[in-house]
């Protein structure tokens, strides 16, 4: 459990760590990683499901235990308002709640955020209800707009989807931070545990990320380090750390000068 627990609206979760279900080599190896990255919330592609499948075999939806795990469908996939919009409802039509995890894509190679469509489009689904976390870039107006148009929560990618580069532009993270009344989770971008943890030293609410985790040499050591990455960084923001300075002469000891044992 990580102080203090993160709320989205109605929803609340211990981690603040969330992962996806794409890229793994079989559902037993996915399974392990959720577990051992200690997430509440797992994102599914509703896209992606097989809705068709045969009964003797196993659906993505069918291997998920609902009691342990917080479904986040996501319209991932979707490049235009009109296939995120029935995407959205889909899900909610499936029995997946009011959870939508919203993306808007601006082209098939980036998978950059179209952020006009997305912004239209998190008015249309609060407006019906759900509880709307708009994936979107690292612009803090457009984060602050998704917020007024009803977003639950904004997230802003660290870098593009699947590029393991990490927050490539903090100081736009930290304005998004300093202006933002809902929770803001950083999506995408994110490669290994140092990522994690500067984005919670920063002050982020949360960090999603798949591909790290599913793409590792070890997925389930990966998912660990994760876990351990995003506690660290959320204890050293709230433990609130020393200012930062230049090198001046003298320098500042880590010991007191007056009151030290000196040998006789």
């Amino acid at each position: 459990m990580q102080r203090p627990p993160l709320k989205i609206r109605d929803y609340s979760f211990g981690s603040r760590l969330f992962v996806g279900s794409g890229k793994y080599k079989d559902y037993d190896e996915m399974l392990a990683c959720w577990e051992a990255s200690g997430s509440e919330m797992v994102t599914v592609a509703v896209r992606r499901v097989d809705l068709d499948h045969e009964k003797e075999e196993r659906n993505l939806l069918d291997v998920i235990d609902r009691e342990k795990y917080t479904i986040l469908p996501n319209t991932a996939g979707c490049f235009n308002i009109e296939d995120t919009l029935r995407t959205a409802r889909l899900a909610r039509e499936l029995g997946l709640g009011d959870l939508i995890k919203l993306e808007v894509l601006a082209d098939e190679e980036t998978l950059l955020p179209n952020v006009p469509a997305t912004i239209d489009a998190t008015r249309e689904l609060a407006a019906e209800g759900f509880c709307v976390l708009a994936y979107t870039s690292d612009d803090p107006v457009a984060a602050k707009v998704l917020e007024e148009v009803g977003a639950a929560a904004v997230m802003p990618l660290g870098a593009p989807i699947g590029s393991g580069l990490g927050i490539l532009n903090p100081t736009n993270i930290q304005i998004i931070l300093n202006r933002a009344e809902v929770p803001i989770i950083v999506d995408a971008g994110v490669g290994t545990a140092s990522h994690v943890a500067v984005a919670m030293e920063l002050g982020c609410d949360g960090v999603l990320l798949n591909t790290g985790i599913a793409k590792a040499d070890d997925p389930i050591a990966m998912a660990r380090a994760m876990k351990h990455g995003c506690i660290a960084g959320r204890e050293a923001y709230l433990a609130g750390r020393m200012p930062a300075r230049e090198y001046k002469s003298p320098a500042a000891p880590s010991s007191p000068r007056e009151g030290r044992f000196t040998s006789s």
